[in-house]
């Protein structure tokens, strides 16, 4: 049967207390909808849409490509939320909608999975997914019949004392017969105390016309929880990051204290990795086997080899090679590139360089824009002068090339394999292979002018 997605999300939600639309807001580095949408995905459907409402074209920004969108002009209640984004799927005449809410990020796939195969095995009109909580305060209570099947939804407001007392909750997600739901939609009515159309109804309505209408219950609430403010947001990215970290230990990851490391759910990484505490990690960071990582490490985007040390330091958007060694306060910016087995060591910086197999780079140094060869010392102090205040140029490095002490390489020069290179030059034009390169004044000594000068200080 043909699945069809409908995300509400056009609410402002004003508990975030925030200019920004709430499904915008971040869990784990990720908007809040984003993770709606991989569920969606995950379920396989055919066409999936979102309806938006308050900051609209930003949420329409953020996820161009991944779902078609429906504006809401003005927010009566998800009835008339649904009843609006219908028109996206007026090209289909049969199959199963699903709806869900924008907010409610930590819906797994295989859950939803389950909801439609349930949905098409009672062949139902409607499936409403509930859950059950010892304290139901805020939420539509599930009332059913005798026969077990709900009979109607009732919103705390509207709910009396005895139907108060039910613990059984809507979670807001439903699957629908495509053709009952363009019906029951059209005869949805504003009679309650909020004055708008409310989804809800759609069940009584099936129940009325002799439609089965069944129920899904969830084992654990905390699935179907949705965002509100913004303590709920920091309690859903704990639950994001609990199910990461568990993912990975399973799969044969260390984590030395998963309570304080970060992990990005689309982060990959091998087995026997051993990630110590505080480390932070975004984006696609690919992380291969064996390496330790951490403490007090920052990876966005970066891939790293196996058999890696990568500690006290930060990167993005880089590529590290196997055996690498990095760190303590190394910085990898974008566009930098190590091959096998190169050493980065304390406060050493780099940019848009390709390091070669083998290289050290031991401490305190900054290459940008260069390209260096294998098996080369860059020794402390070492500064490529790649930016003369209009335009960045390019350096070339050779292979086994020593660089001494602070060192000053004005790019673009091209350093030939097997060249020294003094402590203390300024290199400004391009070493021959074999050379020794001295680039400073010879040095003076002034005996006697060191009394002369406390002396003359003294008057």
């Amino acid at each position: 049967m043909k699945k069809y997605i409908l995300i509400l999300a056009a609410g402002k939600g004003t508990r975030m207390k925030s200019s920004l639309p709430k499904v915008l807001h971040e869990a784990v580095y990720h908007p809040i909808l984003s993770y709606v949408i991989a569920a969606a995905k995950g379920v396989g459907a055919d066409d999936i849409c979102t309806v938006v409402g308050h900051g609209a074209e930003e949420v329409k920004a953020a996820f161009a490509g991944e779902t078609s969108f429906i504006l809401q002009r003005e927010q009566k209640g998800t009835g008339h939320a649904v009843r609006e984004g219908l028109a996206a799927f007026a090209d289909h005449r049969e199959g199963m909608v699903l709806v869900l809410c924008g907010d409610t990020p930590l819906l797994r796939a295989e859950t939803l999975k389950e909801l439609c195969a349930r949905h098409e095995q009672s062949e139902a009109a409607v499936t409403v997914m509930t859950a059950s909580l010892s304290d139901p305060f805020g939420y539509g209570r599930v009332i059913r019949g005798a026969d077990g099947d709900p009979l109607r939804i009732v919103e705390q407001r509207d709910a009396s004392e005895e139907e108060k007392a039910v613990t059984e909750i809507n979670s807001g997600v439903y699957c629908f017969d495509l053709g009952f739901l363009r019906d029951a939609v059209s005869k949805l009515q504003n009679d309650n105390d909020q004055g708008e159309l409310y989804l809800t109804d759609t069940i009584a309505i099936a129940r009325a016309e002799g439609r089965r209408a069944a129920a899904y219950r969830v084992a654990d609430f905390e699935e179907v929880s949705g965002i509100n403010d913004r303590v709920q947001l920091a309690a859903a990215g704990k639950v994001i990051r609990r199910r990461k970290a568990e993912a990975l230990m399973r799969a044969g990851v260390t984590l030395i204290d998963p309570d304080s490391t970060i992990i990005d759910p689309l982060a990959e990484i091998g087995a026997d990795t051993v990630i110590e505490p505080f480390t932070v990690i975004k984006g696609r960071t690919v992380i291969g086997a064996d390496c330790h990582i951490g403490p007090n490490a920052e990876l966005t985007d970066t891939v790293l080899g196996d058999g890696v040390r990568f500690w006290r330091s930060a990167a993005a958007e880089a590529s590290v090679g196997d055996g690498c060694n990095i760190g303590p306060f190394a910085y990898l910016r974008p566009k930098t590139e190590l091959k096998n087995g190169v050493k980065v060591g304390d406060f050493v910086e780099v940019k848009n360089s390709v390091i070669g197999e083998g290289t050290k780079l031991p401490h305190l140094t900054y290459i940008g824009d260069s390209d260096i060869g294998a098996g080369c010392n860059i020794a402390c102090g070492t500064i490529t002068c790649n930016y003369d205040g209009f335009d960045k140029t390019r350096s070339k490095i050779g292979d086994r090339v020593f660089v001494g002490c602070n060192v000053n390489l004005v790019s673009p020069v091209h350093i030939e394999d097997d060249v020294y290179i003094a402590a203390g030059s300024t290199i400004t034009e391009s070493v021959p292979g074999g050379s020794l390169a001295i680039a400073r004044e010879r040095q003076i000594n002034k005996e006697g002018w060191a009394e002369k000068f406390r002396a003359l200080h003294k008057k």
